[in-house]
């Protein structure tokens, strides 16, 4: 009996260590982007004017490296977001502690927790302040992550949702 909990603690550890071998998509921030930590961004923000641009992600998400191969990669996606947001990259399953402008302070994944994040990838706009404005959750395209400038730049989510802007705007 002894012999057979010994095999299966060999197993466990035998398992445990294959799936250490197992590759995982890079799930970080685009390199060529300066995407920062979220309370710096907040004092940025204030300072400067820019709204906020807020990617969620976390190690292993498949979505996520596609749509930083595919999208972020785009000339035309790196300059509008860098000169438009300060950029904050949030870790899905972070235990980072972050202050809220209201003076909370909170965990990344409680952050995600707070604004409802389903999954990753999960992108957030925000004012300078902090305040929510848009989000779109999964895998964009550089023409999503263009219209959603768009829309946001343009201050059309003062008077529009999102889908509405879409329609009148679609090529």
């Amino acid at each position: 009996m002894n012999h057979y909990f010994n095999m299966i603690k060999l197993l466990k550890v035998g398992i445990m260590i294959s799936l250490c071998w197992i590759p995982l998509a890079q799930a970080e921030p685009p390199k060529a982007y300066a995407f920062g930590d979220y309370n710096l961004a907040i004092h940025k923000a204030a300072k400067n004017g820019k709204k906020i641009f807020l990617y969620y992600g976390r190690q292993g998400c498949g979505f996520c490296d596609m749509t930083n191969k595919k999208s972020f990669s785009k000339k035309e996606v790196k300059q509008r977001y860098s000169q438009h947001y300060e950029l904050v990259y949030i870790d899905a399953e972070g235990s980072k502690r972050m202050t809220l402008p209201s003076g909370e302070q909170i965990t990344e994944q409680q952050f995600g927790a707070k604004q409802k994040v389903l999954g990753t990838p999960y992108f957030l706009f925000l004012e300078s302040d902090g305040t929510f404005i848009f989000k779109a959750p999964g895998f964009k395209t550089a023409k999503d992550l263009i219209m959603f400038d768009n829309y946001i730049q343009g201050n059309h989510y003062k008077t529009k949702s999102f889908n509405e802007f879409g329609k009148e705007h679609a090529s």
